[in-house]
């Protein structure tokens, strides 16, 4: 039978096709509160006491990205080097979104819903110039700007947000930081701790789910339920690279893993059970259904997934959703596509072509740390247990 290990090329997979598609299963699960379709409610919600479409969607990035993440990690590239390709891949095209959203949408929204710019450049609350300022960081300090949002569907749903799908990059960013801890500390380089340290977040989360345990108790950090709502598919994404050995390619076992995404689903233990089958079927789906040269025009899954409820909402200021769901949501596709398209060419390629420089801080971050952190992993290796399977 074959391994994950044995069957994944880098060069020939679905992962660019499938993080699309989920970028667009976001967008279309949003659209219930924001444009007032699906009775209000996001798409999914109908069918699962657990989780929205949108959030399957969002479970199957982090999984990918645990897996691709960790791969990268495990390469020769140097921690510090490392981060700078994350900063690199997230924050020009976060920074890009959210200039657009204070100064191009935003206003002439305003203007569409007030006749006049009274108010807007001048607010005292939210204002459109604080908006980048409190959000650059991922960290979503203002959600709206201005005060906007009464006149709309999503206004009727308690919701007055300009990016609601933004609030996971900051928990994106964590675990990344969580990869390179695991990478600094020796812990990828032996593969039974990782696997020991993502496992337990996997346990962690299932006790969250079943009510089990005072996990508050253990760290604060747990009293935000989507910490593991988001690092659980992380760390199983972690698992499938540590052991991708280990791990069969099977057809009969997708499709098994596909009932039980269904059945969970629909019937319950989505998040206990279900999302990890979902993601196994959708890494057999990258290696057995390679789909090539897909992103051949660009990597345009980032700059949808972060344009798409900035865009969906801004419409519904002209009436848009008035026309019906197909109509709207194809100009929103149209114009996710447009937007990310000119995101990759204009600001998110030009900054990975950077991914090779040095800032002179990092280099001298680098060369003054060196020997220490060098005592630093030696020691921690040495208290590590290496066992014969274990990676070196």
């Amino acid at each position: 039978m074959t391994s994950l290990a044995a069957a994944f090329d880098p060069r020939s997979n679905s992962i660019g096709f499938l993080r699309w598609l989920l970028a667009f299963a976001v967008i279309f699960s949003h659209a219930g509160p924001i444009a007032g379709f699906y009775g209000g409610r996001d798409l999914g919600t109908q069918w699962s006491d657990e989780q929205s479409l949108g959030g399957v969607a969002v479970s199957g990035f982090f999984f990918m990205s645990g897996f691709l993440i960790t791969r990268s990690k495990m390469g020769r590239t140097s921690t510090p080097r490392f981060f700078w390709h994350r900063v690199l891949r997230i924050y020009p095209g976060w920074f890009l979104a959210l200039l657009i959203t204070a100064f191009v949408f935003a206003p002439l929204a305003w203007y569409r819903e007030a006749g006049t710019w009274d108010g807007f450049w001048n607010a005292t609350e939210q204002s459109p110039w604080t908006y980048f300022s409190n959000n650059f960081t991922l960290i979503l300090n203002q959600l709206n700007i201005a005060g906007m949002g009464t006149s709309i569907p999503q206004y009727a749903h308690g919701i007055q947000d300009w990016n609601g799908s933004a609030w996971t990059l900051a928990f994106e960013f964590g675990a990344y930081i969580l990869v390179g801890a695991l990478g600094v500390f020796g812990a990828l380089a032996n593969r039974m701790v990782g696997g020991m340290i993502a496992g337990a977040i996997i346990v962690l989360a299932a006790l969250q789910w079943l009510g089990i345990g005072n996990l508050v108790g253990l760290s604060s950090i747990f009293g935000d339920f989507r910490v593991l709502l988001l690092m659980a598919p992380f760390a199983w994404g972690i698992l499938f690279c540590l052991f991708a050995d280990r791990i069969p390619i099977d057809d009969r076992l997708a499709a098994a893993c596909l009932v039980v995404a269904l059945y969970t689903y629909a019937k319950g233990g989505w998040l206990v059970f279900g999302l990890y089958a979902f993601c196994y079927f959708l890494m057999w789906f990258a290696v057995r259904v390679p789909i090539r040269h897909w992103d051949r025009h660009g990597d345009f899954s980032y700059g949808i997934y972060i344009i798409g409820w900035p865009l969906m909402a801004f419409v519904t200021y002209f009436g848009l959703q008035q026309a019906g769901l197909v109509v709207y949501h194809v100009v929103v596709i149209v114009g996710c596509h447009v937007y990310a398209y000119l995101s990759w060419h204009l600001i998110e390629r030009p900054a990975m072509s950077l991914k090779n420089w040095s800032p002179r801080w990092m280099t001298s971050f680098a060369d003054r740390t060196r020997e220490s952190r060098s005592r630093l992993a030696g020691r921690v290796r040495q208290q590590l247990v290496i066992t014969p399977g274990g990676r070196r």
